[in-house]
This record gives C-alpha cells, structure tokens and sequence, in this order.
C-alpha cells in the first residue's frame, strides 16, 4: 500500500535527518515532492532551500553529501525522517550536527521570525474576530460595521496610493501602502464572508504562470 505523504500550502515537508549509525540528529530540512524523488532516485539527499526557493542537493558546495540508508514517515504523514550517512560534518559551521551550537535551557530568549503567509493569516484571523467582538475604537470593527462600498473605495484607494509609491521608486513608502492595501483587502474578505483559503487556493493554480 502507497504511504501518503501530505504537504503544506507551500508545497514542502519537514524532514529530520539522522546518522545511521551514532542516531544523532543531524538537522532539520524541507522537502518538496520534486526532491523527495531526487533522493529517492539517486541515493543523495536532496531538501527545497526555503531561503533561496530552489532544489538543494546537500553537500554540492562543501562535498560533505549525505547518503541516504532510509526515509519514513511519522504517523500523520506530515513529515520525514531520513536515516544518512554523512560524508563530513552536516553543519555548515562545520559541527557534526546542526544541533550542537547550545543547550536550551529554562532562560531563552524567543524572537518570532515573520512569515507572509503566516502574518496574512493570524490578521485575517483578527479581522474575522472583529466581526464577532466589536472592540471600543477599533478600527476594523467600525469598517466592518458600515457599508461594504466603503470598505471596497478603501480598498481601491490604497491600491493607487502604492501604485504611486511604486511608480515613484519610494520603497519604504511603497511597503506600508501595501501592507495598508493587504489589510483593507483582508477586511474586504471578511466583510464578503469569504476566506482566505479560497484566494490561496486561486494563488496555487498561479505559481505556473
């Protein structure tokens, strides 16, 4: 029977590698189904670089490959562990392991790395809960409370301001227009009772174009 492997909205999969032999952990990768196959075909393990949005074959700079023993899959089918054997150190530091640059411990310090999508969804999250919770001065709730036609003039008036700032070269401003025509946007959704799976799923057919 085919073990179904599911993917995430960007197409990847996490995948945990582990010696052979030691059972350390190496790292922690993504792979897309497209270097799945490469791994599986050659032998040499393959991720999708998130950072540089391209196939990467590990070692292919450095010669420390790691060569592929076995792949499986949790219960969920939403991630990978693949058992290697390394060729040299695993990190790009130079360590063994990707894992032993520090111990965490109950004093951690936590900074929240911003992921578009991500920040697109927990706003839209917020915009949705407006409709519900009418906080006192917010905003959204005030936008979402009148007429949608003002909601989609917002919308069609932060469109031409970013248009401007683009046209103009004006980057900073550029991105707070933006961020101003995303949010209206989002509001805009809401107000329609529509999702924004529904505009992902649009976005999705588009990546071909």
């Amino acid at each position: 029977m085919a073990i179904k492997i599911f993917l995430d909205f960007k197409g990847l999969i996490p995948a945990i590698v582990q010696h052979e032999e030691t059972k350390e952990v190496l790292m922690l990768g993504y792979m897309n189904q497209e270097s799945l196959d490469k791994t599986l075909e050659t032998g040499d393990v393959w991720f999708f670089s998130r950072s540089r949005n391209q196939l990467w074959h590990k070692g292919e700079t450095s010669g420390n490959y790691l060569r592929m023993v076995s792949i499986s899959s949790d219960c969920d089918g939403d991630a990978l562990l693949v058992k290697a054997l390394p060729a040299g150190p695993t990190c790009h530091m130079g360590m063994p392991s990707c894992f032993d640059h520090g111990r965490v411990d109950s004093l951690v310090e936590f900074e929240r790395m911003p992921s578009g999508v991500f920040v697109i969804e927990e706003l839209f999250q917020v915009v949705q809960s407006r409709k519900i919770n009418s906080p006192d001065g917010s905003y959204t709730a005030q936008l979402l409370k009148g007429d949608i036609n003002r909601i989609a003039q917002k919308v069609v008036e932060e469109a031409g301001e970013a248009a401007i700032a683009g046209a103009t070269l004006r980057k900073n401003e550029l991105a707070e227009e933006l961020a101003d025509l995303y949010y209206h946007t989002l509001v805009l959704l809401a107000a329609s009772d529509m999702s924004f799976t529904e505009v992902c799923k649009i976005l999705e057919d588009r990546r071909t174009v």
